[in-house]
């Protein structure tokens, strides 16, 4: 169900949403969005974090990966180092 609401900006670049859509998406205050601006259209996605546990599988592939690769926690902290700019 698609919900049609028309707000303005404030001189401070701020922008309402209305209550209609807010209830609708159940937007809660301090919920975060990405901004895309093309020529006249702006879109806000909400921005969800991820859940930790979504981690877990990529942190066992990456070891797994590590691992078959014979690294060391070494060869990890220099390779870190060296992308810091550090040696």
């Amino acid at each position: 169900m698609e919900t049609l609401a028309t707000t303005r900006m404030s001189s401070k670049g701020q922008v309402v949403i209305p209550d209609s859509i807010r209830k609708q998406l159940n937007l809660k205050e301090g919920v975060q969005f990405l901004v895309v601006g093309d020529a006249d259209v702006v879109i806000l996605k909400v921005v969800t974090p991820p859940d930790m546990s979504e981690f877990d599988a990529l942190i066992q592939q990456a070891r797994q990966q590590a691992r078959e690769a014979e690294l060391k926690q070494t060869d990890i902290t220099s390779a870190i180092a060296k992308a810091r700019g550090r040696k």
